[in-house]
């Protein structure tokens, strides 16, 4: 991501769930961008949100 914490704040706010098209929310400890509609939560590696869903946690 870039240096400006503001531009990534508004890159992860544009981000949508690519399975459902529903808003994300960010986890900032865990690094993680999380769908409460499809119950995943995809990780952020070295700042590179990554939107596959075989890289996405399963949320209880």
């Amino acid at each position: 991501m870039s240096a400006d914490p503001l531009a990534d704040r508004r890159m992860i706010e544009a981000l949508v769930c690519p399975l459902t098209h529903a808003p994300l929310s960010y986890d900032a400890d865990a690094q993680e961008l999380i769908s409460k509609a499809a119950h995943l939560a995809f990780p952020i590696r070295n700042g590179i949100p990554i939107m596959l869903e075989e890289e996405a946690r399963k949320l209880d």
